[in-house]
């Protein structure tokens, strides 16, 4: 594995790729035409806010040693949710990502938002200390990675941690990056593999698997299933261009690999953002969405724009970001674009006058809203609402004491 790839690999450790149950799109009792509801992060800590900026609410579950949190999906009944935590990272100073993050623990919860009541689910038969979910199945089953010894694998489990069945082996590489397909019957992936990363399906217990894209030289990533389940839709990130991994383009293809196209040139979806200053910095992997219509929300990048957080290439890479801050190079933004696959039309959503870093794409359950995320060079994103036509745009949040919002997600 060469040293970009491998970089990607050990981000993955620490992906939770936390997807909503088929057909599950709101919660009992409440209208579909009725103001929806974002969940997102903010210093560690989930956060709560409606659609039209009320209600706004900050998760504290007070659990002694917990330093994280963060929001899983709804279950089928639409008022509980999964919740990961983590205790302190034991990587740091002196300590390197690689050898120690995995030696911190984690937990899973399941949060009764009516009963506002926690309870930890996965505990039978443990595996290891770090565990994160990946994906919730329709069988009350969920897949969680699992990393021993520094060596990741997936597993099928109940809820409660038993009856733990290998989804991938030991040694062949990380998956993550899952989608399930609407009818639930298969599995979307991406294989950090030692021939680089490649887009799979499987059924829901790893098997019957089918390689849909892979190639050395491409760092393919993130597979979504589209609405009626025909086709995925994922990013190519040519990595030994790019090592920073901040571009890539976007692809479609269906579940056996036939019908593969690239929807974009020039690397344009903003891959690897990054944002902030020296003293409040954060970023993590863009992902491709789909609205109920079968397009594509694309992060386009601006002609000529560049990052202020540049990567360090040759530079040891201690603390899983390995960028030096330079607003002084910095230039231009991104934009939100809505994407149609069936002829690489592009329809811009959140372009300004002025410039600014656009990420974190997702349209609402019923298909009115966009949620994204915005901020200038050297700031904390905020979190941004606009129509689904991209009118009415406005700002919901700038997080808590304005240290920033990030990972919008409807519920």
């Amino acid at each position: 594995m060469t040293t970009s790839t491998r970089r990607e690999f050990l981000k993955g450790l620490g992906m939770a790729a936390f997807v909503t149950l088929p057909g599950r799109r709101r919660s009992p009792g409440r209208s579909r035409k009725g103001s929806s509801g974002l969940l997102f992060t903010s210093a560690g800590k989930t956060c709560l806010i409606r659609v039209d900026g009320g209600g706004f609410r900050t998760f504290d579950f007070s659990v002694p040693d917990q330093a994280t949190w963060q929001p899983g999906p709804l279950l089928g009944d639409g008022r509980r949710m999964i919740f990961l935590s983590m205790e302190t990272r034991r990587d740091g100073p002196g300590r390197s990502f690689e050898e120690y993050y995995t030696q911190t623990p984690t937990h899973l919860w399941v949060y009764d938002l009516e009963k506002d009541s926690l309870s930890e689910i996965a505990t039978r038969d443990r595996l290891a200390v770090f565990y994160t979910p990946q994906l919730l199945l329709k069988d009350g089953r969920m897949l969680v990675q699992v990393v021993r010894n520094k060596v990741g694998q997936v597993y099928n489990i109940n809820l409660d941690g038993s009856d733990a069945r290998e989804f991938t082996k030991a040694g062949e590489g990380l998956p993550y990056g899952f989608s399930l397909r609407p009818d639930g019957k298969r599995v979307a992936f991406h294989l950090a593999s030692p021939s680089g990363y490649q887009v799979w399906t499987s059924d829901s217990w790893g098997g019957n698997r089918q390689l849909v894209v892979g190639h050395p030289d491409h760092l393919y990533f993130a597979p979504a299933w589209s609405p009626d389940g025909t086709w995925l839709a994922f990013e190519d990130c040519r990595y030994k261009d790019d090592p920073g991994h901040d571009w890539a383009d976007v692809c479609v293809a269906r579940e056996d690999g036939t019908g593969f196209r690239v929807l974009t040139e020039g690397q344009l979806q903003w891959f690897g953002a990054t944002y902030g200053n020296p003293q409040n910095k954060g970023g993590g992997s863009n992902v491709v969405t789909w609205t109920h219509d079968g397009r594509i929300l694309l992060v386009r990048k601006l002609p000529g724009s560049k990052v202020a957080w540049q990567y360090q290439v040759g530079k040891p890479d201690v603390d899983h970001f390995n960028r030096e801050y330079q607003p002084d190079l910095a230039r231009g933004g991104t934009e939100i674009v809505r994407l149609d696959p069936r002829d690489g039309s592009m329809k811009s959503l959140s372009g300004s006058d002025r410039p600014a870093w656009d990420f974190r794409a997702t349209e609402s359950p019923d298909g009115r809203w966009v949620a994204f995320c915005r901020c200038a060079t050297g700031e904390s994103p905020a979190l941004w609402v606009m129509r689904s036509d991209g009118s009415s745009p406005r700002m919901l949040s700038q997080g808590i004491d304005g240290r920033g919002a990030d990972h919008p997600r409807w519920y």
